[in-house]
């Protein structure tokens, strides 16, 4: 009953699937009427007389920016989804299945450990002058095209057996949808490969089989993968050498992505060449199926700009600009007639432009402080807009007056806070992270150093 209820306290409001049931009607049952519900969706379990209605999905034809249509299902398989996963999940994390490499929708994990690890290896890089080359995969329609045998051969690899193979192959066999305009429906058309888009087991499917990509490459290699955002690099002195170890390491990915259904973008792929060296430099030439990966000096990695001097200078600049925009709402919000209080505006400021200032700035704040100086011009802008001091009055008296901390010791922060976390998971990969001591005197000595995380 604790995992039942636990369950339906994650799920949001949502539209309800074909039985019409939604997630409040299912909050507001009494305990008699929860255990019956929950007497059933044992039965279901254990039975492995999964309903028909639960396989079939509706179709919103509702158009959204970059995204597919909306797919509402049954709350109440959404629930029962919800806790199985949780078990599943329990068991893949206890046995190890998982690669500590993989940071995507896991307890602990968060994108910015893929981000500090990048921008870890690329500071590492430098302290040795050496190169180094990433490459970052577009996997093209990574949940319709996964492989529903190989999932079920990499759980049965993993020693899950009975319960858990028959419940699966139930979830993922005759999955069925049909479009609704108004009210009227299109016929059924029949989903044969792929994991259903908005389940719940869905994601924890597609980790584990996307996951066994990181053994084929070797111990030479550094990859990080957040769900379908691969990315792999090597490091050297010598760039043939280097060009030479990607390619065969594409051949590998690219070979086991065939024979696992999925598909690798060459033109939506991108390699970055990160050096501080002045010397001049070919582009590599690395190709997928004969289409070379376009060779570019920026690459947006999960919401942060690294460029390939690691100045993160367009990141900043990229920054500063959508913060500016969001700073209009507090311009119209701060009129001395009718406008909203000091309260009010400190709550909008840290909920519409700080939540954008924060995120990863753990690995932006090795940037020079002439390159953070640009926003803390815009901080400083927006903590008098709402506190309506003159534009004559000193920065420390914003700070007390709105009881805020600097950029500087906000990052300090949220960088502590991020390390005690990162601690506090198992085998997390940011615990590895360490920079010899030659290395250190090495940095600190260049006059380029900027202190990495």
């Amino acid at each position: 009953m604790s995992e039942f209820k636990k369950a339906l306290s994650l799920e949001h409001d949502t539209s309800s699937g074909p039985d019409g049931i939604t997630y409040n009607m299912l909050r507001h049952l009494n305990t008699t009427s929860l255990s019956h519900l929950l007497f059933l969706l044992n039965r279901i379990w254990t039975e492995q007389k999964y309903p028909s209605q639960w396989h079939e999905a509706i179709v919103n034809p509702i158009l959204k920016l970059g995204k597919d249509s909306s797919n509402p299902s049954s709350c109440l398989c959404k629930t029962l989804e919800r806790v199985v996963n949780a078990r599943l999940v329990f068991e893949l994390e206890i046995q190890g299945c998982i690669s500590p490499l993989q940071s995507g929708f896991r307890r602990g994990r968060s994108t910015f450990d893929s981000l500090v690890f990048l921008e870890t290896q690329i500071g590492n890089t430098f302290a040795r002058r050496y190169h180094l080359v990433s490459i970052f995969f577009h996997i093209e329609k990574a949940y319709d095209r996964t492989w529903r045998y190989g999932i079920f051969l990499t759980l049965f690899n993993f020693g899950f057996r009975e319960t858990y193979p028959s419940f699966y192959g139930n979830f993922l066999s005759r999955r069925i949808f049909r479009v609704r305009m108004g009210n009227f429906y299109s016929n059924n058309f029949i989903q044969a490969e792929g994991v259903p888009q908005g389940s719940v087991l869905s994601v924890t499917f597609f980790i584990v089989h996307l996951s066994q990509i990181l053994h084929l490459l070797p111990p030479s290699f550094h990859e990080n993968l957040y769900v379908d955002d691969l990315q792999i690099s090597c490091q050297g002195s010598n760039m043939n050498m280097i060009e030479r170890q990607l390619q065969n390491a594409m051949n590998k990915l690219v070979a086991w992505s065939d024979n696992n259904g999925h598909s690798i973008s060459a033109e939506k792929s991108r390699c970055v060449h990160f050096c501080r060296k002045r010397n001049i430099h070919l582009d590599l030439n690395i190709q997928i199926r004969n289409a070379p990966i376009p060779v570019v000096n920026a690459i947006r990695c999960l919401g942060v700009i690294f460029d390939r001097k690691l100045i993160f200078l367009p990141h900043i600049l990229h920054l500063r600009k959508k913060c500016e925009r969001s700073l209009n709402i507090l311009k119209v919000l701060s009129r001395t007639s009718w406008g909203a209080d000091r309260t009010s505006l400190l709550r909008i400021y840290q909920a519409v432009i700080f939540s954008s200032i924060d995120y990863g700035c753990m690995v932006y704040g090795s940037a020079r402080p002439t390159v953070l100086r640009r926003l803390e011009t815009m901080h400083h802008s927006a903590l008098r807009i709402c506190s309506g001091a003159f534009r004559t009055s000193p920065v420390e008296s914003h700070y007390v007056f709105c009881h805020q901390l600097s950029l500087y010791l906000r990052r300090q922060k949220i960088s502590a806070l991020y390390f005690f976390r990162a601690q506090s998971v198992p085998k997390h990969p940011i615990s590895q992270l360490t920079l010899q001591v030659s290395l250190q005197t090495l940095c600190c000595s260049s006059l380029s150093h900027s202190a990495l995380f």
